[in-house]
């Protein structure tokens, strides 16, 4: 496999969104463990805004990647989505 690609900051954006989603979703379960809180907190709005910035930061990398070397570019992208899917699976499991 080509990973030569992720040496590009356009590559690198979306799993540096996901590595502080998932950091951030940590450090929350870490202070205040998993008990329902009556009201979204700050933490809960910057995850959010994390998760919904990897959807742009995708599509500049594919808009800039996909029409010069496509198969690299579909190899970094399956990166990215599973680090989007790690990002997301701690809150899908525990219920924040």
């Amino acid at each position: 496999m080509n990973f030569s690609m992720l040496k590009y900051p356009t590559a690198l954006v979306p799993l540096g969104l996901s590595l502080a989603s998932l950091a951030l979703v940590a450090g929350y379960v870490a202070l205040y463990g998993t008990a329902r809180q009556p009201d979204e907190g700050a933490a809960a709005h910057i995850w959010q805004l994390l998760i919904l910035a990897h959807g742009p930061a995708i599509l500049v990398f594919l808009a800039k990647w996909a029409p010069r070397d496509f198969k690299a570019a579909m190899t970094v992208l399956a990166v990215q989505v599973v680090a989007l899917g790690a990002a997301l699976a701690p809150v899908w499991i525990i219920g924040l």
